[in-house]
C-alpha cells in the first residue's frame, strides 16, 4: 500500500531561489513523503512563477494589493490552498506578513527558512541580504540558517533545524549570502520538509522535537 504524499504549497515573492531548491530536491528523489503541489506568489513579476512553470507545477499571485486588503488575501489564499487540498506551508522568501488568525489556523503546518541562526540576526526588517550585513558588521565567527514553524511572532515560532556555516576573512554579504543558501538553507529545508511530511516532528511545550 502506498502512502498518500503530504501535499506542500510554496509560497515566495522574488526569484524563488529556494523554490528552485526543493524542486531539484524533489527531482532529485529527496522529498519521498511530500510534493510541491502549488506555488503562490504575492508579486505577480516574480521569477519563482517561472521556475513553478518550468516544473509544471500550478502557481498563483495573491496578495493584500491585488485583493484589497489583508483579510481578503487571506481569505483568497485559504480557499486556493483548500482547493489544492494543501497540507503543509512553506515560505521561501515570502514577504507578506500573515495575521496571527492565519497562522492559528495552520498550527505547526507553516514553515520558513531564515538566513541566520535564530535568535540571532532575526525579526522584524532582517530579510533579504540584511541578516548578513548585520552579521558581518557584528564581527561573529559562525552564522547559517534556521527552518522554524511559524506562528504570530515574526521569526519566533518552534526551531526545528539549524546549519551553521562558517563566515570567512573579507566575506563580502553577498558572497556570505550565497553560501549560507548553498551550504544551509538549500540542504536543511528539504530535509525538514520531509521529515514534517513523514510524520516525525512534533511540538512539545513549545519545543520541536524530531523523532529519529
Amino acid at each position: 500500500m502506498t502512502m498518500k504524499k503530504a501535499k506542500i504549497a510554496v509560497l515566495v515573492s522574488g526569484g524563488g531561489t529556494n523554490l528552485q531548491a526543493l524542486l531539484d530536491a524533489q527531482a532529485a528523489g529527496l522529498l519521498p513523503h511530500g510534493e510541491i503541489a502549488l506555488v503562490v506568489s504575492s508579486n505577480e513579476g516574480a521569477y519563482a512563477l517561472t521556475r513553478a512553470a518550468n516544473a509544471g507545477v500550478p502557481a498563483e499571485t495573491v496578495s493584500p494589493k491585488r485583493c484589497g486588503g489583508q483579510a481578503a488575501f487571506e481569505s483568497a489564499l485559504s480557499d486556493l490552498l483548500a482547493a489544492h487540498e494543501i497540507d503543509l506551508i512553506v515560505l521561501a522568501g515570502f514577504l507578506t506578513i500573515l495575521s496571527a488568525d492565519f497562522t492559528a489556523r495552520w498550527p505547526s503546518r507553516i514553515l520558513n527558512v531564515h538566513p541566520s541562526l535564530i535568535p540571532s540576526f532575526c525579526g522584524k526588517g532582517f530579510y533579504g541580504i540584511r541578516p548578513h550585513e548585520a552579521v558581518l558588521k557584528s564581527g561573529v565567527k559562525v552564522t547559517g540558517a534556521t527552518v522554524h514553524f511559524v506562528d504570530e511572532v515574526y521569526d519566533h515560532g518552534a526551531i526545528i533545524m539549524q546549519k551553521a556555516v562558517y563566515v570567512k576573512n573579507g566575506d563580502t554579504p553577498e558572497e556570505l549570502q550565497h553560501r549560507v543558501m548553498e551550504e544551509a538553507e538549500w540542504q536543511i529545508l528539504p530535509k525538514t520538509i520531509d521529515l514534517i511530511a513523514h510524520g516525525r516532528v512534533k511540538v512539545e511545550n513549545g519545543i520541536a522535537v524530531v523523532e529519529e
